[in-house]
This record gives C-alpha cells, sequence and structure tokens, in this order.
C-alpha cells in the first residue's frame, strides 16, 4: 500500500511537470533563487567577511547558497553542501558523523577528539567545536543563506576554520506581515525504504515594524536500508529526527535591534549505517544496535546598533549537547569475546562575540572584535561485556555485565581579539590585513567513584583455552586523575590585495593562517594491559598551524549570461595533529606529525546561452601529501613521508537546467546532476607502534559517480517537484573507518531514491 500510493502521487506530479510550453524568463529575487536568470553573480550578497559585501568583491572562495535552490535540489544536510561546493567532501559514514574536508586537510575522515578542519556554524554557535565526530546534521530549511568559505579563516573564525567555515544563517522575523510556509517531501529509497521529511514555519508581526516573531519546526522519519545480522533488524539505520527554532525580534527604532532566537535538534537514528563488505553489499554486524545520537538546545541574544561611525553586533549563546555512543568493539578480537561502550557525554557551551564594523563612508573600512568560547564536557565511559558470555565462562564478580566504568571531565576555553582593515585606493584596488590572536586552554581530568578490570587481558585467554570453570575478576577503584593542563597562545593572519580591472571581473591574491586549539589526551601515561610493551599513551598534541596561499579571479560577463569564479591555492600544513588507535586495545590518542602541502585550483562556471537555459559546473584537482616526517613520528603515527592524505584528487559537480512557462500561472523546471568523487585513502597506511606493519584497516574508498533528476513546476504558491536521486544505484564505497575495533568500516552511497517534494507558501 505505502509503495502504490507513493507511486501514483510520484506519476501524476512528473505528469504535471512534464506539459510542453513556451520558453520565457523567469524572474525571482536576489534573496530568494541564485539560479535565476534575472540574477547575475555580481547581486549576490554574503557577510563571510562579518559585513554585507557582494559575493564578487570578497577575496575569499565561497560558494553561497539561497533556500531556494537548497529546496528545489533536496539539500537538507551536509552530503548536497558537499556536492556542490568545489574542492570539498563530506565523511558521513552514518547519521550524526559529519566531518568536511577540503582543500585536502585531513589525515583520515574521522579525527576523533581532534577538533575538525572546517568549522561549522549555526549563527554565531559553532556546533564543530565537539571535539570529536558526533556532530548533528541541521535540518536546512526556512534559512536566509548558507555560506562555505574555502581557505582558512582564522582571523575572523577562530580554531577549528583551519580548511574552511560553513556558515548557516537563520531567517529573521518578518516585522511587517504574516507568513506560512510548509514543504513535505516523501520518498522511497530501494524498493521498500520510505522517507518522510515535513517543515513548517510561521512568521507573526505581534508590533507592526517593531516585534515579531518567527517559528519553524521540522520532523523527520527515514526509514533504513542496512540490515544487521548480529540484531536480526531488517532496514535497521532508521532516522528519527525533530526539533525547531523560535526567534523573536525587537526594533523599537531603525538603530536597533535584538533578536533571542531558541534553537532545539533531536537525533535519533535506532542504528548505524556502517557496513562489512565481508557480509553483504548493506549488512552490518553489531551485538546490538549502534547508536550516535544528539540532542542539542541552543539559547542565543543578539544585539545591533547603528552608532553611526560603526555597527556594534553582541552574540551571547548558551547551548547543552547531550550525547550517545554506544558501538560494538568487538572486531577488536575478531568478534572473539563481547566488547562494547556505552558512553553518554553532556557538554555545556557558552560563546560570546562583540565586534564593531566601521560604515563611515570614505577609503578606510574596519572591524574590530572580541571572542570567548568556553566548554565543559562530561563524557561516562561505560564498558561491558554481555550476560551470555559471563554466564557461559561462569564469570563472578563484576557487578553486572559493565565490567569498567568511569567518568571524565574536560574543559577547553577559547578567548581572542581580532581585527581586519580594508584600505580601497580608488574604486579598482583596495588592500585588506587581518589578525587575530588566540589563547586556548584545555584540560582533561578523571573523576573518582569508577572502577575498572583486566577483561581485557582474561577474556581472550578464556577463550582461547575453553576454559569455563570459572574466573573470579576484582575490580580496581579508578581515583582521580588530573590531566596535563594545555596552554597556546596563536597569532593567525590574512593579508590580501583585490583588483578589479573592470565592473565585471575581480582578482585577488591573500595569504591566510589557522590553527587548531590543542588536544590532552584523557588517557595520558595509560599502559595496555593487554599488551604492556605497546605504545604509551603520549599526554596529548599541540597547535598544528596551516598557511595558505591563492589567488583567484572572480568574473561575469555577456549580462551575466556567463560567469565564473576560479582559484588557485598552496598551502603548508605544520605540526599536524593526527589521531591513531594503539594496536592492543584500540584506545584512541592524538599526536602531532611534521608537515604536509596541498596544491589545487577550483572552479565555478554557470553558462546561459539561452533564455531559460543554464549550465553549471564547479570542480576541483588537488594534491595533498605528507611532506615531512620523522622517524618517531612515523612510528606513532602510522604515516609515511609522501603519502596521499584523506582527499580526492578530483571532485566536481555538473548541472544542466532548462526553465520555461505554462500559460500564464505556471513556471516548470527540469535539471539533471552528475557529481563524481575520487577515490581517496582512510587513514596511513601503517600500525602506529609498528612502522613497519601495514595496517589491516588501511584502504581506500571507491571513485564514483552520481547522476539526480529533478523536475518542478510552481503555480501560485505552491511548488511541486518530483526528483529521482542516486538514478543509477550507484553503491560505491564513500568512507573508510580507520579503526579496528568495528566489525563494520565501510560507507556507501544510498540507493536509489525516488520522491516528490510539496512546498507551499501561504
Amino acid at each position: 500500500m505505502k509503495g502504490r500510493i507513493f507511486a501514483s502521487a510520484s506519476v501524476a506530479a512528473i505528469a504535471l511537470v512534464a506539459t510542453p510550453a513556451y520558453a520565457q524568463d523567469q524572474s525571482a529575487s536576489q534573496d530568494n533563487n541564485t539560479q535565476s536568470e534575472a540574477q547575475s553573480a555580481s547581486e549576490i550578497v554574503v557577510t563571510a567577511t562579518r559585513r554585507a559585501e557582494r559575493l564578487q568583491d570578497v577575496p575569499l572562495s565561497v560558494t553561497a547558497f539561497q533556500q531556494e535552490e537548497l529546496t528545489e535540489k533536496g539539500i537538507v544536510g551536509y552530503e548536497g553542501l558537499a556536492r556542490e561546493t568545489p574542492g570539498v567532501v563530506v565523511n558521513k559514514p552514518t547519521a550524526n558523523f559529519n566531518n568536511f574536508t577540503a582543500r585536502g586537510i585531513a589525515t583520515n575522515g574521522y579525527g576523533a577528539n581532534l577538533q575538525g578542519t572546517v568549522a561549522i556554524y549555526i549563527d554565531e554557535l559553532p556546533i564543530s567545536a565537539n571535539g570529536n565526530s558526533t556532530i548533528l546534521d541541521p535540518t536546512l530549511f526556512d534559512v536566509e543563506r548558507v555560506e562555505f568559505l574555502r581557505g582558512p579563516q582564522g582571523t575572523l573564525f577562530g580554531s577549528s576554520s583551519l580548511a574552511g567555515a560553513v556558515r548557516i544563517l537563520t531567517k529573521s522575523p518578518d516585522l511587517d506581515e504574516v507568513q506560512a510556509s510548509a514543504l513535505v517531501d516523501i520518498g522511497l529509497t530501494g524498493s521498500d525504504s520510505l522517507r518522510q521529511r515535513y517543515n513548517g514555519m510561521v512568521n507573526v508581526p505581534i508590533i507592526t515594524d517593531r516585534l515579531g516573531l518567527r517559528v519553524v519546526g521540522f520532523y523527520r522519519h527515514e526509514d533504513g536500508w542496512v540490515d544487521n545480522i548480529g540484531t536480526g533488524v531488517k532496514n535497521s539505520n532508521v532516522l528519527k529526527a525533530y526539533g525547531g527554532r523560535a526567534e523573536l525580534e525587537w526594533q523599537p527604532n531603525d538603530r536597533f535591534r535584538a533578536r533571542a532566537t531558541f534553537i532545539y535538534e533531536n537525533s535519533k537514528p535506532e542504528d548505524s549505517a556502517l557496513t562489512n563488505p565481508n557480509l553483504g553489499k548493506f549488512v552490518r554486524r553489531s551485538d546490538r544496535p549502534d547508536l550516535f545520537e544528539g540532542e542539542l538546545h541552543s539559547y542565543n541574544l543578539s544585539l545591533d546598533w547603528d552608532l553611526g561611525f560603526a555597527n556594534f553586533t553582541s552574540s551571547t549563546t548558551y547551548a547543552t549537547f547531550d550525547q550517545s555512543f554506544v558501538v560494538d568493539l568487538a572486531g577488536t578480537f575478531a568478534q572473539t569475546i563481547p566488547f562494547a561502550l556505552d558512553a553518554y557525554a553532556y557538554d555545556d557551551v557558552w560563546v560570546q562575540e562583540m565586534r564593531l564594523a566601521s560604515q563611515t563612508s570614505g577609503p578606510l573600512e574596519w572591524i574590530v572584535g572580541s571572542f570567548f568560547y568556553g566548554k565543559e564536557r562530561q563524557v561516562d565511559y561505560n564498558y561491558r561485556s554481555n550476560e551470555q558470555f559471563i554466564d557461559e565462562y561462569n564469570i563472578t564478580g563484576l557487578p553486572d555485565e559493565y565490567y569498567s566504568r568511569f567518568t571524565g571531565i574536560g574543559r577547553s576555553t577559547e578567548l581572542a581579539a581580532f581585527g581586519e582593515l580594508t584600505y580601497r585606493f580608488g574604486e579598482k584596488f583596495w588592500l585588506t590585513g587581518g589578525l587575530r590572536y588566540t589563547s586556548t586552554e584545555v584540560r582533561a581530568n578523571t573523576r573518582a567513584g569508577g572502577y575498572t578490570s583486566n577483561y581485557l587481558a582474561v577474556a581472550p585467554a578464556l577463550v582461547a583455552a575453553n576454559y569455563k570453570l570459572g574466573w573470579n575478576f576484582v575490580p580496581t577503584a579508578v581515583p582521580a586523575a588530573l590531566g596535563r593542563r594545555v596552554t597556546d597562545g596563536s597569532l593567525s593572519y590574512k593579508v590580501s590585495a583585490s583588483f578589479k580591472p573592470s565592473p565585471s571581473l575581480t582578482t585577488y591574491a591573500t595569504i591566510s593562517t589557522g590553527f587548531r586549539a590543542p588536544v590532552a589526551n584523557a588517557r595520558a601515561g595509560l599502559v595496555s594491559v593487554v599488551d604492556p610493551t605497546d605504545i604509551v599513551i603520549p599526554d596529548g598534541a599541540d597547535s598544528d598551524s596551516l598557511t595558505n596561499y591563492e589567488v583567484g579571479l572572480k568574473g561575469y560577463w555577456l549580462n551575466g549570461a556567463l560567469s565564473a569564479n576560479l582559484a588557485f591555492y598552496y598551502i603548508d600544513w605544520r605540526d599536524i595533529q593526527v589521531q591513531a588507535n594503539r594496536l592492543s586495545d584500540q584506545i584512541q590518542f592524538a599526536t602531532n606529525i611534521g608537515a604536509a602541502t596541498s596544491k589545487g585550483v577550483e572552479l565555478e562556471l554557470a553558462v546561459r546561452p539561452t533564455r531559460g537555459l543554464l549550465f553549471t559546473f564547479n570542480g576541483s584537482y588537488n594534491d595533498a601529501k605528507v611532506t615531512e616526517l620523522t622517524d618517531q613520528e612515523a612510528a606513532m603515527s602510522g604515516a609515511e613521508k609522501g603519502i596521499q592524505l584523506a582527499s580526492p584528487h578530483f571532485q566536481g559537480s555538473a548541472t544542466v537546467r532548462y526553465d520555461f512557462a505554462v500559460g500564464d500561472n505556471a513556471d516548470v523546471f527540469m535539471a539533471a546532476n552528475a557529481a563524481h568523487v575520487g577515490k581517496y585513502p582512510g587513514l596511513f597506511p601503517n600500525v602506529p607502534g609498528r612502522p613497519t606493519l601495514i595496517n589491516p584497516t588501511y584502504d581506500y574508498t571507491d571513485a564514483y559517480t552520481t547522476v539526480n533528476l529533478y523536475a518542478g513546476v510552481t503555480t501560485g504558491g505552491a511548488k511541486i517537484t518530483a526528483y529521482v536521486e542516486n538514478l543509477l544505484d550507484n553503491d560505491a564505497i564513500t568512507y573508510v573507518h580507520p579503526e579496528a575495533f568495528l566489525d563494520g568500516r565501510y560507507a556507501r552511497l544510498r540507493p536509489r531514491t525516488i520522491g516528490i517534494r510539496v512546498g507551499y507558501d501561504f
């Protein structure tokens, strides 16, 4: 029944949008449709430099997405953004595991315990600063804009923006009119997995021109497509997510504005999507569902005050982020003993930023500001066996199936002052310089009160000897431990020169830097109970640093019928933070290695040869590899000099779109998109601590191409779009997990999905 209803709706929608008609122009506002023929590249306005500027004039590589483009292409999260942005891939093995790689700056796709190399912001909240990969995939509905800034953004966005920054900018309330919209997306993945996405928005001016409220809500229920033979659940990786935001804006006069924002997101996948190719194409195995859940509460108060000579902005955010990390680790011992981790993390985050941006006329423009970020993270670690194994081997002494429980507390702060200055030598040439000094401090402690045991050393021996006569474990108390306090001070800078030889062409040359905060290993000094000769966990990793040299051009010609953005870059990355795993017990730790270089080219191209017809292309070529490495660094990390970093050489996407009218009241579009990502290694090739031993988990992703089709009609306030995602049903491997403890370490493309989206603006 589910399939018949869905098929009928899809056929009706496709028949509707396929009606022939004469071609004519479509018009759309600058804020709502980046694909419109009426809009040239010179009209797009972004705030990537913390002030409103035309995209054409920003001396950065920036890709901007408006809401209508996101909706038409079904971009609800990070995967779609990566597909449409040159030089970017997203490492997404399963729901709530999200790490962008930009310009080749990645050593693996996981980066446990490390900051990401691309900062992710929802308005002023940096959600990527969690220090691991459990990062929510926020729903992109009713947003003002999404900006993807490539290259280090250390001067304006601080640590974690080593290779770029993603800014998700939500819409402010409209103080003049009542608005409402709804968007429903129903899709069918494979033959029997229903995907449901529901979104709604209501905007109410409480006091016209003075006070307004905007409320957004969403609910997603997406059936899975991966079977778990360990739990016996078919299509086990179901995703349920819900939440929304409320924004209240007060504008008592033309010079002052206050906005209070509350955001809530709860993402509850029922199992992981990681697979084991040895078991089947979309098959995994774990004794219980692997759960990577996240719940975000965010409260923000933003003040904007026009002082005449400058604009003052203050943004205060308090957020909590609760996470579940429940994972079967039995792959460490080839499934011979039960071994799992139930970890629950609780983050409390404060973010305060204040900045002053000049508004006076004249050749000099400036911005100065301060930034504070503070986070406390509590993690409850619960390592378990299972009751069946305990009974079978007559194990006593453990209070329950958990053989180890303890709590870690991590605290980190970041305090920064920053500024940028632009001087214009007329309309054709200007210089920009920026500085940011950041002081960081991190510390990881262990709270007293837990217990541990030598289960991992004894249990494999019991199985090997088939010894079932009984064994008594004597748990030992976990004492309080004060971790090493790690501090650092980093100076980031940016210098750029821009030249505009004509109104339609801007060229620039930029040198910019970025860094990541230092890392303190929570279990520093720990000796392996499985193999005491293995690596002793080091204290942590110092800050790494990156310098980006870039030249580029942005141009549009023939009244916007042709536009292009082109950038060449060379990156020097030093004291690289890397994540490694001790072989004997797979404990994660962070360390540093020497240096790497990344060099490449990025291109964005749009051609409108005739009315209604649009061709777009984005692509990049990148060569990123390790260039400096000592023998000791190689032994600790498993890296080799000259090895390719975890990024493809080539990545790109091409789209053809045709718009035409049906009668006087309906506009129709049809589009096809093909995206390609080259293969790349998922980790370093050697075993940490055993530099002559090839890591058994070392592997590459597949090179793959996906094709998506879209067709839609807009009439009145309604917009209906039919789509096919992954038309060729490509099942390529898109991710390789670097750690041996997982039985399933590979992510694949989502199977072919057909569907229909219906939106209405009231």
